[in-house]
């Protein structure tokens, strides 16, 4: 069972995330986007929406740090096990906090507002299931990391080593399953979380508009001002590298 769960599972997640992504990018293009619904309800999308995200990009920085990032490594620049501890915990807490309300709040939303409810899809229900049950894990471990310090190893010396082992093609699958049932119970549902995620709206996470911060800005005149005497031509804002003057294209 530890082989197939630990061996062979994480393989075919990532099969499916990969296949599954490039098949939706192909096949599915008009479907590659969040569906926004902000038209039909606003006041309480803006009160979920940030919480849920600013509150899964520390989430996911968490994790990244916890999983990727070495025990020797912190060791090494002088973080000592216990400081690491209370930082990942306050943090940890605070952010999978917000999240939870965030996520609750949009799914309250979704269900109670008709026409967002109508525009939701079945795999996108199943994905807020299986969401909400891995925000959940994931505090149930924070919460066990308090109350009950002893209940396994850390996860930096089980979940973490078999993460990186994943990715170098050899699963470290001793290590795995000597974590404790909590953090086995949070992994099997984030797996099939990311199985999920390119079935559903999650997948417009791959298409971030980041080439928004470095556009050039955009001037609005009004057509009265350029016809005016005396009228001086506003100065034009700076071009995107590699473009040419359309004027000059048309002559």
């Amino acid at each position: 069972m530890d082989v197939l769960l630990w061996g062979v599972l994480p393989y075919l997640m990532l099969a499916t995330l990969v296949g599954g992504t490039i098949w939706r990018y192909r096949y599915d293009q008009f479907g590659w986007t969040t569906r926004s619904s902000q038209l039909y309800e606003s006041r309480l999308l803006r009160i979920g929406s940030p919480l849920f995200h600013f509150g899964i990009l520390v989430v996911v920085g968490g994790h990244f740090i916890g999983l990727v990032i070495p025990k020797s490594w912190t060791d090494r620049v002088g973080i000592s096990e216990h400081l690491y501890h209370i930082n990942a915990l306050a943090l940890g807490s605070v952010a999978g906090f917000a999240t939870l309300v965030g996520v609750s709040i949009l799914i309250y939303r979704r269900r109670t507002t008709g026409p967002v409810f109508m525009a939701t899809t079945k795999n996108d229900k199943l994905m807020y299931v299986v969401l909400v049950a891995a925000i959940l894990a994931g505090l149930a471990t924070t919460v066990l990391s308090v109350v009950a310090p002893d209940h396994g190893p850390s996860y930096r010396e089980t979940v973490a080593p078999w993460f990186r082992s994943v990715f170098i093609l050899q699963p470290d699958i001793a290590s795995m399953s000597e974590s404790s049932f909590a953090f086995k119970l949070h992994t099997l549902v984030g797996m099939a979380l990311f199985a999920l995620w390119p079935f559903t709206r999650l997948v417009h996470v791959f298409s971030a508009p980041l080439h928004y911060l470095f556009r050039p800005y955009i001037v609005y005149r009004s057509r009265d001002d350029q016809t005016r005497p005396g009228a001086t031509p506003g100065h034009r804002g700076w071009d995107p590298v590699g473009t040419r003057d359309r004027s000059s294209s048309n002559r």
